[in-house]
């Protein structure tokens, strides 16, 4: 399991503090996100031409026992292929398993994908409380306004600590760094006016 790493934000520049699971969203959009994923090590495209060399070597094997007068290997080949075949096929529909959020001016926005189904949160940025779930390396659970949701899946449990800390921390800024961004922003475009 992985996280994106990013460099220090350009809209939080004030700071001394790089995010470490964290980014800017994009430019001039003054939002941060989170995007926590599965360390998947094959793309879809590579896991099918696995999976067909594996059907393609298992069939060619039943085959050869097929013709060498051993009837049975080839069912139990092709059980195989189906077996292997309906793992992949539960193993896809998690690949793309993701958590998102999203800080942005006025709102924190969470989303987890989990196979189909989605579950979407948003918090008013100063009403968000970000603890550990149960204990110490837990999921991280962010509540506030009568709505909670879990994060942290795929964080490595030791590094889980360290995410809800930057989670505070850039909340914490944002109150203070998005206001100041926006005036800075307004002297930039006075400044470019005159």
């Amino acid at each position: 399991m992985s996280a994106t790493i990013s460099h220090p934000s350009i809209a939080l520049a004030t700071t001394a503090r790089p995010l470490r699971f964290g980014a800017e969203a994009g430019a001039g959009d003054h939002a941060l996100q989170w995007l926590l994923k599965r360390n998947c090590s094959t793309t879809p495209r590579q896991m099918m031409g696995l999976y067909t060399s594996l059907c393609l070597v298992s069939l060619a094997i039943g085959a050869f026992f097929w013709v060498q007068g051993a009837t049975l290997v080839m069912p139990f080949a092709s059980l195989e292929i189906l077996a292997v075949g309906a793992a992949l096929l539960v193993y896809s529909r998690h690949a793309t398993d993701r958590e998102r959020i999203r800080l942005q001016p006025g709102r924190l926005l969470v989303e987890h994908v989990f196979g189909r189904r989605v579950e979407r949160a948003e918090f008013a940025p100063a009403w968000v409380r970000i603890e550990p779930e149960h204990g110490e390396r837990s999921l991280i659970e962010l509540s506030g306004q009568g709505q909670r949701i879990t994060v942290g899946r795929y964080v490595r449990p030791e590094l889980r600590r360290q995410l809800a800390e930057e989670l505070r921390w850039a909340l914490r800024r944002w109150q203070w760094a998005a206001p100041q961004a926006a005036v800075l922003e307004s002297e930039v475009q006075d400044k470019s006016e005159n």
